[in-house]
């Protein structure tokens, strides 16, 4: 039976586990431009204009994103309020559900164990956990595209005649289904959903089928549709309502992103290498290890959902490593294929057919330890400011951030050693064949790692950041006046200043708010190293200035 009271005791443990980890702590600090703060007060504009099918930022059109992800963080906001756990709680709840899939769909392609080895590996690794703690759009993105794939195997499965596995339904249920989670992950965030999965059956048709159809045309074009009617729930009510010009500028600008760096977030060639490898630790030292050859017995269907997974994560980081963008989040799709991968190569070692190796142990380490240098290193430079205040004289805005008022402990150190704790006796478990030990110590004690990071560190480093900005915009609140920034781009004068309507900043309506005639206060923010600019403009008068952040006022027109 696919559920029993195993299934669903191991369920609800792992839900309760992550509702403990994501849930907490999620509004301790203030959201961080851009991505979050960006969605959050899209979300905050959808409840104060009550359009829900247009997407509004600064109340004018925002063609970047689909609505799906707004919608989640909207309906959070209208039972907890307009706030930062609000923003990040869709994630956090994407979070448990995540869990508890892979531990299902791993006990459906293997055994329990399997399925538990891989909620945990998941739930251990250093990026997909610091995602669930996110106001970002990517956990439900990606959640979407992979649960479309798996069903895509399971309708092809079926149609082919694998056998091992229970397939209870019909391949057009599998696929049906398969098409509207893609559906669903396209109005999370466009169209490359489609894409990638387009791209992994491409591929598998061509290397692994040779050109035989796996899957025929109405089939695909089943697949499609399904897609497609999920999409209609908003490209087709914004174009019936609107007319085309939004959703048109919508797909212009997802060719954009492709084809050129967005918004300077230009990378080399194997960042996304670099981001997985280390930003995924320990998982993707296992990983590295499922590229080569795994002695064993498969079954078939076994033998091709690791084909199917391997598809999947060279597809994301070959396409993401092409695109002129480099994003972290960019590859976060790789994830559920790399813990997949990872699980894989621990299964083995628990069942006595692989050995961890030098070079895995070596890598453990070496990745491990940059976590520990980093968060045993900073509180020490932070008791020690002027230690690195020379590193930053060419960089007055960075300089100017390290004079923040942040208070240094020292135990702060805490996150590191546990984590060299934990490498520690994972290692030596693992060489005495205690599993049982040695992997809930491991991803466990990384998730907890994280969560401690998060806890001694995340508000410090705001504290340099950007908190200054926000916490003036946050003493506007209420005040009848336009908030911007110059010199650099922002969101947080829009949902910390609680703005009610469009701030005018189009480069000519901005040049009214400097020089023009003005129907209310003007306040500016700006950096250090751009203040002068507007300092040389009489009209306006410099009021504060704080971490490297400088604050103007213009008083509005007598007579208005």
């Amino acid at each position: 039976m696919l559920w029993d009271k195993e299934a669903v005791r191991y369920s609800v443990l792992l839900a309760l586990l992550g509702a403990v980890f994501y849930i907490s702590f999620l509004g301790g600090v203030h959201l961080f431009d851009w991505d979050e703060i960006n969605f959050a007060e899209i979300s905050r504009e959808m409840l104060i204009t009550g359009e829900y099918t247009r997407v509004y930022i600064d109340f004018q059109p925002f063609w970047e994103k689909p609505p799906l992800f707004f919608w989640l963080q909207a309906a959070a906001m209208q039972v907890f309020g307009v706030n930062e756990f609000a923003a990040r709680l869709p994630n956090a709840v994407c979070g448990i559900i995540t869990l508890v899939v892979l531990f299902n769909i791993g006990r459906r392609l293997y055994d329990t164990r399997f399925g538990l080895i891989w909620a945990g590996v998941y739930f251990g690794t250093i990026l997909p956990f610091l995602y669930f703690k996110s106001g970002i759009i990517d956990p439900w993105f990606n959640l979407f595209i992979f649960l479309g794939v798996y069903y895509f195997v399971l309708s092809h499965w079926k149609r082919n005649g694998y056998t091992g596995i229970e397939l209870p339904a019909s391949h057009w249920t599998y696929l049906i289904a398969g098409g509207l989670f893609i559906g669903l992950a396209m109005l999370t965030k466009g169209q490359v959903a489609y894409i990638i999965a387009c791209l992994a059956f491409f591929v598998y048709w061509v290397i692994y089928e040779r050109f035989r159809f796996y899957i025929n045309m109405p089939q695909f074009l089943v697949f499609t549709l399904a897609a497609v009617v999920i999409t209609l729930a908003w490209y087709g009510i914004e174009t019936w309502n609107n007319g085309p010009w939004f959703i048109g500028a919508f797909l212009e600008y997802q060719y954009r992103l492709f084809s050129t760096p967005d918004a300077g977030h230009r990378g080399f060639p194997f960042y996304h290498v670099v981001v997985l490898l280390v930003g995924c630790f320990p998982a993707s030292v296992f990983t590295i290890r499922s590229f080569f050859k795994l002695p064993g017995e498969e079954q078939a269907f076994r033998k091709d959902f690791q084909v199917w997974m391997k598809i999947l994560f060279w597809v994301v980081l070959i396409l993401f490593s092409i695109v002129q963008s480099k994003i972290v989040h960019y590859s976060s799709l790789c994830y559920y294929p790399l813990t997949f991968l990872a699980t894989v190569v621990i299964d083995k070692m628990v069942r006595g057919e692989i050995q961890l190796l030098r070079w895995m142990r070596i890598a453990l380490w070496s990745i491990g330890g940059l976590f520990i240098l980093v968060t045993v290193a900073l509180p020490f430079l932070g008791m020690n400011i002027e230690l690195i205040e020379p590193l930053f004289s060419k960089d007055p805005f960075a300089a100017a951030n390290l004079e923040a008022d942040v208070t240094w402990t020292g135990f702060e150190i805490i996150p590191g050693l546990l984590l060299f704790a934990v490498i520690f006796l994972t290692l030596r478990w693992w060489r005495q064949e205690q599993f049982r030990r040695a992997i809930p110590t491991l991803f466990g004690g990384t998730a907890i790692f994280v969560m401690l990071t998060l806890i001694f560190f995340i508000n410090r480093i705001e504290s340099y950041s950007q908190r200054a900005a926000i916490e003036f915009f946050e003493s506007k609140v209420g005040e009848d006046a336009y908030l911007i920034t110059d010199g650099y781009k922002s969101y947080a004068q829009y949902f910390y200043g609680k703005t009610r309507e469009y701030s005018r900043k189009g480069e000519e309506e901005r040049e009214i708010l400097f020089s023009g005639d003005i129907d209310k206060d003007v306040y500016i923010v700006t950096k250090i190293h751009k203040a002068d600019r507007l300092r040389a403009r009489p009209e306006l008068t410099e009021i504060g200035a704080k971490n490297g952040f400088v604050f103007f006022k213009r008083e509005k027109t007598a007579g208005d």
